[in-house]
């Protein structure tokens, strides 16, 4: 396995049930499934010509990992999640109407948008300088910070990465999260890790003490705890990235030729942040305005 990079797999509605949300991803394939044959080519005009030709067709296919609440199909069969209403949002004031899903496993978001299976990564993935190097971001349209699923109690004291190496912990993330990477910071062997692939998974395990703690974005576990009564989520936390506290932050990838696409829809993306609407279409994934950011793309790329 390659070395880990500071990738993540970023994951509401209250309600929805470990049932509905793998029938979410199997409707969500099936809609995939049924229009990604006819994706637009690359772009050869300097800032790409995509925007043009998504106006002109009036439809713009989105990569989603079919996660909660980032970009999944409801119990009404209906496309949503943050990414997937925000885009529609986005897309409609840039003068696409529709919006598709194509859905994949997260760690084939980045090379599917490169290979043109779809136009944009929708999937609220983390900013950050190794994925900065393959494709170009729009701002980051929510900060997040880290938490644990834990046993009822927290019996064993977890709350940093830290503690999980200190006391030997039995540990857990999802796959291509980039919580992998920041317990290796901590000294956890990435051998010695659990390895599920999303916060239903890692949930599973911790109830069924498999693994003594989950972690995963602090949105992600709280809202896939709601209804257990084995598990509880630690408080959010920011991990130590060169010893020094981290906040991700997550948006929407773009090829790197296509920078007049992203240029476009960042500046769409401010008139939301200012106006304060960006926010009311976050609320109901179970944002706060704690995880409303100022941050830019050029922060987290490290530049």
């Amino acid at each position: 396995m390659a070395p880990p990079t500071r990738f993540s797999q970023r994951t509401h509605t209250t309600g929805t049930t470990r049932r509905s949300l793998l029938a979410g991803v199997a409707a969500l394939g099936t809609l995939g499934a049924a229009g990604c044959s006819r994706v637009a080519t690359a772009s050869t005009a300097p800032g790409g010509d995509l925007l043009d030709r998504l106006r002109a067709q009036g439809v713009v296919r989105l990569g989603i990992a079919g996660e909660i609440p980032f970009g999944y199909i409801d119990r009404d069969g209906r496309l949503t999640g943050e990414a997937p209403e925000l885009a529609e949002v986005v897309f409609k004031r840039l003068g696409v109407d529709r919006v598709q899903p194509v859905p994949t496993e997260f760690g084939s978001l980045v090379p599917g948008l490169g290979s043109q299976q779809f136009d944009v990564v929708a999937a609220g993935m983390y900013i950050n300088p190794d994925r900065c190097e393959q494709v170009i971001f729009a701002d980051p349209d929510y900060q997040m910070l880290d938490a644990f699923i834990v046993r009822k109690g927290n019996p064993k004291g977890l709350h940093t990465y830290q503690d999980v190496v200190e006391k030997g912990a039995r540990f857990a993330t999802g796959t291509g999260y980039a919580e992998i990477q920041y317990a290796v910071e901590a000294g956890y062997r990435q051998s010695d890790m659990l390895i599920v692939p999303d916060q239903v998974a890692g949930l599973n395990a911790v109830e069924a003490g498999r693994v003594d703690v989950f972690a995963g974005t602090a949105l992600t576990a709280r809202e896939v705890v709601k209804k257990s009564s084995k598990a509880e989520a630690t408080k959010p936390f920011a991990p130590l990235v060169g010893g020094k506290p981290h906040v991700d932050g997550g948006g929407f990838a773009f090829r790197p030729t296509e920078t007049k696409l992203r240029d476009a829809f960042n500046v769409e993306l401010r008139k939301l942040k200012k106006s304060g609407e960006l926010f009311r279409i976050l609320r109901p994934f179970g944002f706060t305005e704690a995880e409303m950011t100022d941050l830019t793309a050029k922060e987290l790329c490290g530049g």
